[in-house]
């Protein structure tokens, strides 16, 4: 019954609006701390019936059964996007695009670069069922002379190694350290889940963050990418956690919030459901 209701809940407050929502993987034992009257009817009446004081006491309801499960929190792992969500680019990718391939004779403007850009990234990548294979280079050259018309192999290195320094990147969030921080020492393990190439740890150390983290599923290792649920499976896997134990972070709907919730993770969006780090550690029930 306490697994019937949790199902339901979880369906009823989806942002993705159940689309791609997944069951739990276990059984949930153990008797639940509020009433199971809510589990009576089959399912539950469309969110636009359950409105107001009622809808609020089921949230309610939800978090606190959460919260008797995980003794105050409501989860015990956080899985984090880096891209987008953890780091951001430094500058514009046109931009860099441009301002390197300058000297290798690049004549496209930025708008034309970020064109030509996006057409490539959309096209099906036909070498591989992955793009990132272990360091992403005949994927990302692709990306590269696509965007440029600059076919260079030492324009390519040079942009290449760039986006595995700290000039490129910084962090989304400034309070992120302490966060983390915060949420390892109160017992929530952390992981960063990411489609990326092996640059992905370098980039993490050259940040001075790597050490933030219990575990790192990139997909160009465990051979899987968002939004297939695998990729969360073996960070779960890595941290020792049920997949329904865990929340995952990310800024992407379908490859974070569908792909997680089809592992059977909880999901919150980026900068919608949640716009810090800190919120993120409030609505697990640590204050930051």
């Amino acid at each position: 019954m306490a697994s019937s209701v949790r199902i339901k809940i979880s369906k009823l407050f989806s942002p993705s609006k159940q689309r791609h929502f997944a069951l739990p993987r276990r059984p949930v034992t153990g008797s639940p701390s509020f009433s199971s009257s809510a589990a009576v009817s089959s399912e539950p009446p469309p969110p636009e019936v359950m409105s107001g004081p009622r809808m609020l006491d089921m949230v309610k309801e939800y978090v606190d059964y959460r919260r008797s499960l995980y003794g105050g929190l409501t989860h015990k792992a956080l899985l984090v996007d880096a891209v987008g969500t953890l780091v951001i680019p430094s500058q514009p990718m046109a931009q860099i695009y441009r301002q390197i391939g300058e000297k290798y004779g690049v004549e496209y403007s930025e708008l034309e670069i970020l064109r030509r850009y996006r057409w490539a990234y959309e096209q099906p990548w036909g070498l591989s069922r992955l793009r990132y294979v272990n360091d992403g280079r005949p994927f990302w050259q692709f990306i590269v002379s696509s965007s440029t018309g600059c076919s260079d192999s030492q324009y390519f290195e040079e942009l290449y190694s760039y986006y595995t320094t700290e000039k490129a990147w910084h962090l989304c969030d400034p309070n992120a350290e302490q966060v983390f921080q915060a949420l390892r020492k109160a017992g929530v393990k952390v992981a960063v889940v990411s489609n990326f190439d092996t640059r992905l740890r370098p980039l993490l150390r050259a940040l001075k963050c790597d050490h933030w983290f219990d575990a790192v599923a990139v997909s160009a290792e465990v051979e899987a990418e968002k939004p297939n649920p695998m990729i969360f499976l073996k960070a779960c896997e890595f941290l020792g956690v049920q997949p329904e134990d865990a929340v995952h972070v990310g800024d992407d709907r379908r490859n974070d919030i569908w792909g997680a919730r089809d592992a059977g993770c909880d999901a919150w969006l980026w900068g919608s459901d949640v716009k810090s780090f800190k919120e993120v550690a409030q609505r697990i029930g640590l204050e930051v």
